[in-house]
């Protein structure tokens, strides 16, 4: 299954809830920006969304499980792969690991929308996004 590292970044103490585990916060905060990695290596960077086409994805829907427990300075990765692509929407699979042991941590598929940044409204992908996107298209058994 291809997969891109969209994340990478130790655990912080300011990470954590006062149970001393990461905040949930925290766990979708890495899968958002695992998703703005993703798209600007599909070709959708911050530039793009600046002053170029002026889309970007939006979450509309998200399915998660939390597996294992993270702490201040465990070592994590965020692994993302792309699930579907439909004519304005991509769905893609996150999984959060802890280095130490490669622990998967936390999994969620987010389901987004391709956003015109002008009107607010969902937009046809680009062949070019598209296309730079099936590299990390999982392969169904």
């Amino acid at each position: 299954m291809p997969a891109m590292i969209s994340f990478r970044s130790v655990v912080d103490p300011s990470d954590c809830d006062f149970l001393g585990h990461m905040n949930v916060s925290r766990y979708f905060a890495a899968c958002s920006d695992g998703v703005i990695a993703i798209q600007s290596e599909m070709g959708l960077t911050a530039n793009d969304m600046r002053t170029g086409r002026r889309l970007s994805f939006a979450v509309v829907n998200a399915n998660s499980d939390f597996r294992a427990e993270l702490s201040a300075g465990d070592t994590i990765r965020l692994e993302t792969s792309i699930v579907e692509v439909g004519s304005k929407s991509m769905t893609f699979s996150h999984r959060l690991i802890r280095s130490e042991g490669e622990t998967l941590a936390f999994e969620t598929v987010f389901k987004c929308v391709l956003m015109s940044l002008e009107t607010r409204r969902a937009a046809t992908i680009p062949d070019d996004v598209r296309e730079r996107a099936a590299q990390w298209i999982e392969q169904k058994e």
